[in-house]
């Protein structure tokens, strides 16, 4: 029988070939599940559960599969070693999953030495009616390929984040993500949460003449018009808008 263990590290690279000089293509954050397909050395190849992808980690000291209570529900969250402001030992992203074990006042206990402000989380069972209300809180986080956090994210990671703190499946990378989606909708007809695709590029709208998206050329997550959006990935990559997705 395969064990399901869990990442117990704030975020994993998940690299595409067993070194690490290859690629990144994704990374888990805190509290993420995953099956080890096969053992090679130092290397584990891994299948994530949340979004079934597949790629190499590092083998380190993972946790069998606890499942989950809380989720944080802010782009980042210190973790202290006391229930106590103080002495912060790291951080964790939006959307980190964990497993409550004591609660105070204030904080929750989910490790030893590990507690975190209750204002930060929300019970794993939590949805939002808006999917992508306080997408803004990545604004200026830096574009990072493969990235999910709040150190660094891609324009693909940005959707799925959001989708998965709402407890909806979303696949990794947008070929698969344009795929998925079906509803389609016209341009003239885009309103807030439609997804929009290029050939290797989304965003989400905020309104029917803004958009948010993780920008390669930008080296950050801004906000733009929607027309600006379409007219300078057109001019930088000679990209057409692809296809617009609605979710709900």
């Amino acid at each position: 029988m395969i064990k399901n263990y869990t990442s117990n590290f704030q975020e994993v690279n998940i690299y595409k070939k067993t070194s690490k000089k290859s690629e990144i293509i994704s990374q888990m954050i805190y509290g993420d599940s995953f099956k080890i397909l096969k053992k090679k050395k130092k290397w584990l190849k891994i299948k994530v559960k949340e979004d079934g992808y597949v790629g190499f980690v590092l083998n380190k000291k993972y946790s069998e599969y606890v499942k989950p209570t809380h989720k944080v529900a802010v782009l980042s969250a210190n973790i202290y070693k006391k229930p106590k402001l103080k002495n912060s030992v790291g951080k964790i992203t939006f959307g980190s999953k964990i497993t409550i074990e004591k609660i105070s006042t204030k904080f929750s206990k989910f490790k030893k030495n590990k507690w975190i402000e209750n204002k930060n989380l929300k019970p794993i069972k939590f949805k939002n009616k808006n999917i992508f209300l306080n997408i803004g809180i990545f604004k200026n986080v830096k574009y990072k390929w493969g990235g999910k956090t709040f150190n660094g994210l891609d324009c693909s990671a940005l959707i799925q984040n959001f989708m998965n703190f709402n407890n909806e499946f979303c696949p990794r990378d947008t070929e698969d993500q344009v795929r998925y989606f079906k509803k389609n909708v016209k341009l003239k007809n885009v309103k807030k949460n439609d997804i929009l695709y290029w050939k290797g590029h989304v965003a989400v709208a905020l309104s029917n003449k803004e958009l948010i998206h993780a920008y390669g050329p930008m080296k950050k997550t801004v906000i733009m018009s929607i027309a600006e959006a379409i007219k300078v990935i057109k001019k930088t990559a000679n990209l057409d808008l692809k296809s617009i997705k609605r979710i709900k």
